[in-house]
């Protein structure tokens, strides 16, 4: 890193912005912003010039459901395990981060939920974070996956009023609204300014549509631990995966590592919600950026034993996928490779859609004049090359 050094001049590459790739453009940086961007070799004084050399030159990936990488999960509950997953994931592509829990105790969300409030004061070294992300513990036992069933229970009024009014630093909680207490939970939590997602759920067709007055925006993990179409005394019943197609303003991000969901979903899901509805994520677990193997899903201690193979990690009995091992640039890769969407859409679906879904669009998402200076390198096969986070390089070849 330079930390003396306030201005950059990014030029010579194909910079892709929200509806356009110019084929030959410059991005100035200065102050951690983006102070222009332009057709062109612009001249920027005194600046630090950065040639791309025909690379792309893109705005960096926002990943909003993520557990953990390079041998960390944010549930370890320290500041180490942070700042090391910042820094696994931005030699990906990650420029900015949403920490997510598992479902657990009490009392190690909390400590989880300290820990983010330390590390957010001193991560200059990585992805930067942009609030917590709760997965849990209200989930639907049936469709817990690899969550943890001891820990798993109906909402509790006085349990997440006093995590919400304690912790400020939470943007968005994921929770099977069919459950009993389900719904006073979503119009609570969303009163705080908090996004309420839909998760590990039962939920037929009737349910999440109600859910979605109530506060649930969003399908989290579109596909995995969700109802599809059922049948009860012969009759069959829309499940969340129909209701997240039906309701055209309901968001679904999805694990696009090619393993959680196959070619034809992926392109289904691009078909039907589109590019401006769709965000990618990894939800990483701690085995990203490592080689395969045995890992834990969640706290180090106390978490599940799992094993990595095929490109996923999975329970031991291999009965299911117990998270993701994806990294960004993954995800943009088989994006490309598994679905007709360009390139310029893609982007798009890890950047400025994330965003805007959690409402930092503003500063996030996109090469703007203004917006901060999340800007990667990277060439045709998606190989990083360069990140940088609010006008400092954290990662460079």
């Amino acid at each position: 890193m330079e930390p003396n050094i306030t201005r950059y001049k990014i030029h010579g590459g194909a910079v892709i912005l929200q509806d356009e790739i110019l084929p030959n453009g410059t991005v100035l940086v200065e102050n951690g912003k983006i102070v222009d961007v332009a057709a062109g070799n612009i001249d920027f004084p005194g600046a630090i010039e950065i040639d791309a050399k025909g690379r792309y030159i893109s705005p960096g990936f926002i990943d909003i459901h993520i557990h953990g990488g390079g041998g960390h999960d944010f549930m370890d509950g320290t500041v180490e395990a942070f700042l090391e997953i910042a820094k696994t994931h931005a030699r990906h592509g990650t420029t900015a981060m949403l920490p997510t829990t598992l479902t657990s105790e009490k009392e190690d969300l909390i400590l989880t939920l300290e820990a983010y409030q330390q590390a957010h004061q001193v991560n200059t070294e990585g992805a930067s974070f942009i609030g917590m992300h709760l997965e849990g513990p209200y989930f639907a036992l049936s469709q817990r996956g690899a969550q943890d069933p001891k820990y798993i229970r109906n909402p509790d009024p006085k349990e997440y009023q006093f995590i919400l009014e304690n912790y400020d630093c939470i943007k968005r909680w994921s929770a099977a609204p069919e459950l009993p207490g389900a719904i006073e939970f979503g119009d609570y939590v969303s009163s705080k300014g908090v996004l309420v997602a839909l998760a590990h759920t039962d939920a037929i067709y009737e349910e999440v549509e109600k859910a979605f007055a109530h506060g649930y925006r969003l399908a989290t993990h579109f596909y995995s631990a969700m109802s599809g179409v059922t049948r009860k005394n012969a009759f069959r019943f829309a499940g969340a995966v129909e209701a997240g197609y039906l309701i055209d303003d309901m968001d679904v991000e999805i694990i696009a590592d090619g393993v959680h969901l196959p070619s034809p979903l992926l392109k289904l899901i691009y078909k039907i919600k589109g590019t401006k509805k769709t965000a990618l994520i990894t939800d990483a677990m701690r085995a990203a950026g490592l080689t395969p193997g045995n890992s834990i899903l969640g706290h180090k201690d106390k978490g599940l034993a799992v094993i990595v193979e095929d490109g996923v990690a999975k329970l031991p009995d291999r009965s299911a996928f117990a998270g993701s091992v994806a990294t960004a640039d993954r995800l943009v890769r088989t994006m490309l490779q598994m679905t007709d969407a360009p390139l310029l859409e893609i982007i798009q679906m890890i950047s400025d859609v994330p965003a805007r879904i959690m409402k930092i669009d503003a500063q996030k998402g996109s090469l703007t004049k203004g917006k901060d200076a999340d800007i990667l390198i990277f060439d045709q096969d998606i190989n990083i090359q360069m990140t940088m986070v609010h006008g400092r390089i954290v990662y460079s070849l």
